[in-house]
């Protein structure tokens, strides 16, 4: 194999492969990168067995063939040499890196011994909009779960209906549900796809504005990101928890608030409560419509934020993890936002208005006397 490239587009690729690649794999040859040189590109690929990523770039092939090396041993090197051509060569298992002022060598292993990323190319593919998919992702990815104890609380479970996808993400305290319009030709199952695996997909789609073709089977999914990227995954296995009963139909309590301020504001107020238990309490004042904002840290101080609001409903007092609900304002991007409530220890609702349609749940802290 001898092929050249472009160092600078090179080390981009190779950075979210990185990232894939196991560090400790149960394989040595898991660990690795496969290069293969052909049709003019040079396409690199790393799979743990769980998620697979693969990525082509432009390339002149003078010898087309595969090869595989260290994934971070590689990346590691490419990242540091000058931005100009490299040529890369592989003699048997001795893979060359010639930048004109200096060269490395290091041992490869046969692209024999890698194993196939599934490709599932028998399966008809369910055409998604980028825009679409990266919105779902956006609204909901945050709120998965990463106790490994609960398995499938850290994945996203993706439901397919007729002309949308629902996307929905849940630790136990909080809940993100986002829908997206987005024709589904036939129907499909819903499934259940690791977080981890979808956080390289947001990262991967990042510039990405065409569209994504997604192909699953009862194990496995993959989403071909035009014709130069791919990602699988395997699926989670078991069933997803029921979470569209925990979403309360009717509320007591309505309040809509600048979301920019209200987020000011709790960030300010996060000072003080990341020192003991991460507690915000929210005063809900209807006579003077406004929410006031307050934490306290013994022994160190307190302080308290008073934001404007629109309030409907009696007054009331609740208390709310302050980095669940700065999660979930960041990823909103609408001007204003709603509050919806029943009880101090009912789930409560924060909805965007004018925008996506996503819905975030978040479990209230009861406050002790």
């Amino acid at each position: 194999m001898k092929v050249v490239c472009s160092q600078s587009v090179l080390s981009s690729k190779l950075a979210p492969l990185s990232r894939v690649a196991p560090s400790n794999p149960s394989h040595p040859i898991l660990a690795n990168i496969l290069l293969q040189a052909e049709g003019g590109r040079l396409g690199l690929s790393v799979f743990d067995l769980s998620l697979g990523m693969q990525i082509w770039l432009d390339a002149e092939v003078k010898v087309p063939g595969a090869i595989t090396v260290s994934a971070k041993l590689f990346s590691e090197m490419v990242s540091r040499m000058p931005n100009r051509d490299i040529e890369i060569t592989a003699e048997d298992t001795r893979v060359i890196l010639d930048y004109g002022s200096g060269f490395f060598e290091i041992q490869g292993m046969s692209a024999e011994e890698f194993p196939a990323l599934p490709t599932l190319e028998d399966v008809t593919p369910v055409t998604l909009t980028a825009e679409a998919l990266r919105r779902g992702l956006q609204g909901s990815l945050f709120a998965a779960s990463t106790d490994e104890t609960k398995q499938i609380l850290t994945g996203l479970h993706v439901t397919f209906e007729v002309d949308r996808l629902e996307f929905a993400a849940t630790d136990g305290h909080r809940l993100a549900v986002t829908v997206t319009e987005q024709p589904v030709p036939e129907a499909l199952s819903p499934i259940t796809i690791p977080a981890k695996s979808l956080k390289d997909l947001e990262r991967l789609m990042a510039k990405q504005d065409g569209d994504v073709a997604l192909r699953c089977d009862p194990t496995q999914v993959v989403f071909d990101i035009g014709n130069d990227a791919c990602i699988t995954s395997r699926l989670l296995e078991g069933q997803y928890p029921n979470y569209r009963q925990l979403i309360p139909k009717t509320f007591a309590r309505q309040v809509t608030v600048e979301r920019s301020a209200l987020a000011d504001a709790l960030e300010r107020v996060a000072i003080l409560a990341a020192q003991k238990n991460n507690v915000v309490k929210i005063n809900i004042d209807a006579e003077t419509q406004e929410l006031k904002l307050s934490a306290e840290a013994p022994q160190l101080g307190s302080g308290e934020e008073n934001v404007p609001a629109q309030i409907s409903g009696e007054s009331m007092e609740v208390a709310f993890n302050v980095k669940y609900l700065l999660e979930g304002l960041k990823v909103m991007n609408s001007s204003d936002v709603q509050l919806q409530l029943n009880g101090e220890t009912q789930p409560a609702i924060l909805l965007p208005l004018g925008e996506a349609q996503m819905k975030y749940l978040v479990m209230p802290i009861q406050i002790r006397s």
